[in-house]
């Protein structure tokens, strides 16, 4: 009944891709142009951030020049898409186009990227919004997607297990030091999930690294409250064109 029902549905609304609303075969799909210039990332990629590297991938950690500039407290880390052309569409039309639809595929392109992260047991939390961002925007897209990689993965998912005590202004045109030295501090773990972390590995989702410093204060919050390892997964790595 179910079966028939969803094909009923299909003949009266088909389904459309997610970046050019072209018809395609399936529902939350891309359609073949669509996913042929979208920048997903594959093969040998830096182990801390998940930036394509060239060469083959031998199994072996290779670290980007960024990651090995800058100190990072993560473990290791992917990302699905470049945040560029269709990737930065995706993040932007899910971000401020309240295009929620993105969260489906999205979630299940970052589980496949987080396959080499994850382990038994690790904990889902995403990158938190202050209360007034949230309340502006009507929801946190990065818990949107922790929710759905946690969904497509069979791990624990938390939340609320980040908060942000105070509101800063917005990284945008800031400078990489800028953009550290607000956030320091500024990310905490709720005192109510404290105890959700102790000896544990914990995955931190967020929508686009440019950065890290967010990540990176996320991560140190993570640390500093008992987690036993960090490791990260972001929708989109910003990175400079090669």
């Amino acid at each position: 009944m179910a079966a028939r029902f969803q094909t009923a549905l299909h003949l009266i609304y088909p389904p459309r891709c997610t970046i050019c609303s072209g018809t395609v075969d399936s529902d939350f799909g891309l359609c073949g142009p669509c996913w042929r210039d979208t920048p997903f990332i594959s093969g040998l990629c830096c182990d801390l951030c998940g930036v394509p590297l060239p060469g083959e991938d031998t199994g072996t950690s290779e670290i980007c020049d960024d990651c090995l500039k800058i100190a990072r407290p993560w473990q290791r880390g992917r990302s699905a898409l470049l945040y560029k052309d269709n990737g930065r569409k995706l993040v932007l039309a899910l971000k401020h186009g309240d295009r929620q639809d993105v969260v489906r595929p999205a979630a299940a392109w970052m589980a496949r990227a987080a396959k080499p992260l994850l382990t038994p047991g690790m904990l889902i939390a995403p990158v938190p919004l202050h209360w007034t961002r949230l309340l502006k925007r009507r929801f946190n897209q990065s818990a949107l997607l922790a929710r759905g990689v946690a969904a497509e993965t069979g791990l624990s998912h938390c939340p609320d297990l980040l908060i942000r005590p105070g509101r800063t202004r917005s990284l945008e045109g800031l400078g990489r030091e800028e953009r550290f030295a607000m956030l320091s501090e500024a990310i905490k773990v709720h005192p109510r999930r404290k105890h959700r972390l102790a000896g544990r590995s914990v995955l931190l989702v967020d929508d686009v690294m440019t950065s890290g410093a967010t990540l990176a204060a996320a991560t140190q919050a993570c640390l500093a409250s008992g987690a036993k390892d960090v490791s990260i997964l972001t929708l989109a790595r910003a990175a400079k064109d090669t």
